[in-house]
């Protein structure tokens, strides 16, 4: 039978609900459980695919093509649930399910109401999740914070099953505000105590609070809101800032948040101990590898917000661990390349990556940085955006084709390098229509792309685009020296794209987004190589820098289990 975890939020919004969820999920996990994981949303969106990066931060994508929630990326890189459409809901999809009910007359006549219908059927994704994976524990995190008119449809869920389920099957996890209060030189626990106040006129009591602060909360202060918030001192647990992400399960382990769940839960006797070993020298290379640093400049045009970027960044963290190397990013916004002297802000950097987006805005700007990377031959990674106009410069600067463009940017271009999606031709709807989740590629043999992949002839990769390479430029571009090293099955899809070694050290382009199946102690091939890469030119500019008429080889020490040969 399946337990179920409810995590809540109050006072503020981004207090690390998402990151506090996946961080139980892995100690969880750590016992030897299995753990499943869903995000309800209180907003009126059906899905964040439409929504603006810089109001929402990344849209992260599942194998199934479902457009999520940012979070939904934090489960997967701190659990092994599997996550699909079924674990994010939406306020717009729930009463779109409901509507779409009673416009089929599937309730006979009977008067439509947010109690029981919306909150049966929030209860009945909750509950679909349970019976398809069976985890031995489900957690749930409810978006927004408690009190927000939005998300009382999902607290009155929540509420209800906490009841139907019973002591011991469900427990309630609330993420709250402790601030400190400079002026008082004070740490406040009123917000703690008003959020929980709130929480409880809606009928749900928490037994485990997380309090965020930025310092540790004294003795005499967990006990202040044990006694006001009702619950037990040991269920008081400081959530503070710390140096990685990735340290936040060692924290709340320290503190026993796992043995309390297991307790509540009743789960003590099956799962009486947490195996943290990977994850201590995970967090201990991530604070202090032992190989040295790289620096990696990201050109993009949302790095106003990183968390448009949070599954690309946690990629490169990642990589950096497989390699013992800390990887310093750099984000620079694509527009501000437009000046003269626009190398002298990239040529610092060991190595390049130009990142997915939408829009002109910013176009010429990364087709600079790419020109740059081609030229000076400094490592350069694009993802999906990314590999479109490491296209459209190469049709330009090296095949001739000096107005080659996407119809995206310019409809009217003479060289339609790249070009809509011929499925989506006549398609105007914006949300749910790009090609996604996760489709097959095959890889060329010989190629820098089938070698970073161990041999493997066909991989599966998570896509989000809806934009393709046009196959009538094919042969131009290859004639002049790019390499298509992936391609569909069916050849329809350009995938991957590279320059050979004779050419370039290490220049690589995908379609697809692989950093949305990275995870910490499972890092993604591409990003290891491409931060390899990155090392071995900074080996190569410094060995230059100091004896440039030497003619001996580096030693490059093996760092990876993923050879990138030259």
């Amino acid at each position: 039978m399946t337990k179920y975890i409810f995590v809540t939020g109050g006072v503020v919004s981004s207090l690390g609900k998402g990151l506090a969820a996946s961080s139980l999920g892995c100690l969880l996990e750590a016992r030897g459980m299995k753990v499943q994981m869903m995000k309800l949303d209180p907003y009126i969106n059906v899905d964040p695919g439409t929504m603006s990066p810089f109001q929402h931060g990344e849209v992260f994508v599942t194998d199934d093509g479902a457009e999520t929630d940012l979070d939904l990326g934090h489960y997967e890189r701190f659990t092994n649930a599997k996550l699909s459409q079924a674990n994010n809901w939406t306020s717009g999809r729930i009463y779109l399910s409901v509507i779409e009910k009673e416009r089929r007359g599937d309730y006979l006549g009977k008067t439509i109401q947010v109690i029981p219908h919306i909150t049966d059927e929030i209860k009945a994704a909750v509950r679909a999740v349970a019976d398809k994976d069976k985890p031995d524990v489900l957690i749930v995190e409810i978006g927004g914070t408690v009190g927000d008119i939005e998300s009382l449809p999902f607290m009155e869920a929540i509420r209800q099953m906490g009841n139907e389920e019973g002591r011991g099957n469900a427990i309630f996890i609330h993420v709250t505000l402790v601030p400190f209060i400079a002026a008082a030189g004070e740490l406040k626990t009123k917000p703690t105590q008003h959020s929980v106040r709130e929480l409880r006129e809606i009928g749900i009591a928490p037994d485990i609070l997380l309090c965020r602060s930025d310092r540790p909360l004294p003795l005499d202060l967990r006990r202040k809101v044990a006694l006001f918030c009702n619950v037990q001192e040991n269920a008081v647990i400081s959530a503070l800032d710390v140096p990685t992400i990735y340290e936040v399960p060692l924290a709340f382990h320290e503190q026993g948040l796992d043995d309390l769940v297991v307790a509540d839960l009743k789960l003590d006797e099956r799962f009486p101990s947490a195996d943290l070993k990977r994850w201590r020298e995970l967090v201990s290379t991530i604070k202090e590898p032992s190989g040295g640093a790289v620096k990696i400049a990201i050109v993009g045009k949302y790095v106003e917000l990183e968390d448009s970027y949070k599954s690309l960044r946690e990629a490169l963290t990642h990589a950096g661990v497989a390699n013992d190397l800390r990887v310093n990013v750099t984000w620079l916004e694509s527009e501000n390349l437009m000046k003269d002297n626009y190398e002298n802000d990239l040529h610092d950097y060991d190595a390049i990556l130009v990142p997915g987006g939408f829009g002109k805005r910013g176009i010429a700007g990364m087709l600079r940085a790419i020109r740059y990377a081609r030229r000076s031959g400094t490592p350069y990674f694009g993802i999906c955006l990314g590999m479109q106009t490491a296209c459209i410069e190469f049709a330009r600067d090296v095949c001739g084709l000096r107005d080659a463009d996407s119809t995206e940017f310019n409809e009217q271009t003479p060289f339609p390098v790249i070009f809509k999606l011929r499925d989506l031709v006549g398609v105007d709807e914006l949300g749910g229509t790009m090609r996604l989740g996760a489709w097959d590629c095959d890889l060329k043999e010989g190629s820098l792309a089938r070698r970073i992949y161990h041999g493997a002839e066909q991989i599966s990769e998570r896509h989000r685009h809806r934009f393709e390479f046009n196959p009538e430029y094919r042969d131009v571009l290859e004639r002049e020296g790019l390499v298509i090293s992936g391609v569909s099955p069916d050849g329809k899809f350009v995938e991957m794209v590279e320059l050979p070694a004779e050419t370039h050290p290490y220049f690589v382009a995908c379609q697809f987004h692989p950093e949305y199946k990275s995870k910490p102690l499972a890092p993604h091939p591409l990003f290891v190589a491409f931060v390899k890469a990155a090392w071995e030119n900074r080996l190569k500019s410094e060995n230059l820098e100091h004896d440039v008429t030497s003619e001996k080889q580096v030693e490059i020490p093996e760092r990876t289990n993923v050879t990138v040969e030259e």
